[in-house]
């Protein structure tokens, strides 16, 4: 007999992990790719930001936040930061963190997933994701609106 206070698995599985999408501004390391972000920031290119993807589980036991996004292999070197002014592909490559909790600025709700298992799909998206990134035309707005699309 089910418990009136455990929720069933077709109850949590029917409503869906959450789904949000994050910015976070860019940054660049000292030195030259921080010149070169500078030298982006004078030209009016001012709304430089990182977009990425949370997921968080729908179940009742606390879980953490997943996080998946897709930047420079090497973001903190020269020639990610050239890339950013010049439109060159650079390698890139597509990562999966954890957070305690969903950020509470710069964070949007865009509502519960479609399936059961929203982490399993977004790893079954990443494996098609092309990794070479071009800034502007394949680059973390892409790979977020992507994924927010994609069955989730």
């Amino acid at each position: 007999m089910a418990s009136l206070f455990t929720p069933s698995p077709t109850t949590t599985s029917s409503s869906g992990d959450t789904i949000y999408v994050a910015a976070v501004p860019l940054k660049a390391a000292a030195g030259p790719p921080q010149l070169i972000m500078s030298m982006a920031y004078s030209l009016n290119i001012s709304n430089l930001q990182h977009f990425m993807v949370l997921i968080k589980p729908s179940s009742p036991i606390r879980q953490e936040v997943l996080v998946f996004d897709f930047q420079p292999r090497n973001p903190e070197s020269i020639e990610a930061a050239i890339s950013l002014l010049s439109g060159n592909l650079i390698p890139g490559v597509v990562l999966q963190r954890r957070l305690k909790n969903v950020p509470r600025q710069r964070c949007w709700m865009v509502g519960p997933s479609k399936g059961n298992d929203a982490m399993e799909m977004a790893m079954e998206f990443n494996k098609s994701w092309e990794t070479d990134l071009r800034v502007g035309f394949h680059d973390c707005r892409h790979y977020t609106n992507g994924l927010v699309l994609y069955k989730l």
